[in-house]
């Protein structure tokens, strides 16, 4: 499959946090806490659970610093 986002981080899913709709899928990345929110769908179509080795694909067309 090919896809246009370049970055991709190699990622293990922490934890996962189920609402009606939406989940929150927590990963580790070198020590560092990355999180998604994707349906809860996604999350059984993929079968996610901690522990998992997976792909974080991040694409933005905007990136917000504050201080």
């Amino acid at each position: 499959m090919k896809i246009s986002g370049r970055n991709k981080l190699p990622a293990q899913v922490k934890e996962i946090v189920k609402g009606a709709v939406m989940a929150k899928v927590v990963m580790d990345y070198k020590g560092e806490e990355i999180v998604a929110a994707i349906t809860v769908d996604s999350v059984d179509d993929l079968g996610l659970k901690p522990g998992d080795e997976v792909t974080a694909l991040i694409k933005s067309t905007e990136v917000m610093v504050m201080k």
